[in-house]
């Protein structure tokens, strides 16, 4: 389709450039062979038969590439790598490594394909999402068929799956949040989820029971506030450490001001007095020798 769309494009703008060429040069009396020359050789001068070769090999380029993607999604195998390499890319590019684990065994043995720890405890995440009923569905032209692929999809494929991993992952108890995500690596198919009706009442039920199902563009809006939360609580901790610090500090320096008062008006205040004393006695002393001093030179 892609293919078909450029090549005709490109021959469609040459046509008309062809037919506006013409035209210009029968009105000035040229002849239909001379022009016929012309553009046969400036065809060739230009390299629009190879320009048109190279546009077609791209198209056909894209097109093989398309048909590849589609297949990996077809086969559960493959379609399951995938999602788990895009919930890999998410959230190593925006959580640090001591937050995020993928395929880690946690809470009693179980393995989700990744984990976050979080303030409010390990948040797991699945992505491995079934999608053969809603691809069937996509594909049926008979409107009871495509119907019938739709509530299979959705009291099946989604419903069971939902279930697996409120039983697996939302246990508080064990230390997990109170919540999972589940994760569908394409956004189409959660745009269906949350614009269809039914599954959207089905999406709020599963909420309440801590599933929440996400796309790529909303998981990552969700990582990035449980990074905020748990930047707010290293900030809280920190902030609590330094207030801690500041308590025993002033615990110290209430130590040490007792002792000062101690020491002035105590023992500070005694050595004053008993230093006007001696200097009183010295003064004394002091003046005897004066006077013996005159005596003897008398």
């Amino acid at each position: 389709m892609i293919e078909a769309l450029l090549i005709a494009g490109i021959v469609l703008l040459i046509v008309l450039t062809v037919v506006l060429i013409f035209l210009v040069l029968r009105s000035k009396g040229v002849q239909p062979q001379d022009i016929e020359t012309a553009l046969s050789g400036t065809w060739t001068k230009l390299g629009l038969d190879r320009a048109i070769g190279a546009v077609e090999t791209h198209a056909k380029d894209i097109r093989d590439s398309y048909r590849s993607f589609e297949q990996m999604l077809r086969v559960p195998t493959d379609r399951a790598s995938f999602g788990e390499l895009s919930l890999e890319t998410i959230l190593s590019d925006q959580l640090p490594p001591d937050m995020c684990h993928i395929r880690e065994r946690i809470l009693d043995g179980k393995t989700p394909d990744a984990h976050i720890r979080s303030t409010v405890g390990i948040i797991c995440i699945d992505s491995k999402f079934p999608l053969d009923n809603y691809r069937n569905m996509l594909k049926a032209e008979n409107p009871a068929e495509r119907e019938r692929f739709r509530r299979k999809f959705l009291k099946q494929d989604v419903q069971n799956h939902l279930n697996k991993i409120s039983d697996d992952y939302v246990c508080p108890e064990k230390g997990s949040a109170e919540f999972a995500f589940a994760y569908i690596p394409s956004e189409a198919v959660y745009y269906f989820l949350v614009s269809d009706d039914e599954a959207f009442e089905m999406l709020r039920d599963y909420t309440k029971r801590g599933v929440q199902v996400v796309s790529p563009l909303t998981l990552s809006h969700k990582v990035e506030l449980i990074k905020a939360g748990v930047h707010a609580k290293k900030l809280s901790e920190d902030a609590e450490k330094v207030r801690k610090q500041l308590i025993s500090i002033s615990q110290r320096f209430g130590d040490i001001d007792e002792k000062w008062r101690v020491f002035y008006h105590t023992h500070l205040r005694n050595m004053g007095s008993k230093a006007e004393e001696l200097d009183e006695a010295y003064k004394k002393l002091r003046d005897e020798f004066d006077r013996i001093s005159k005596l003897s030179e008398e």
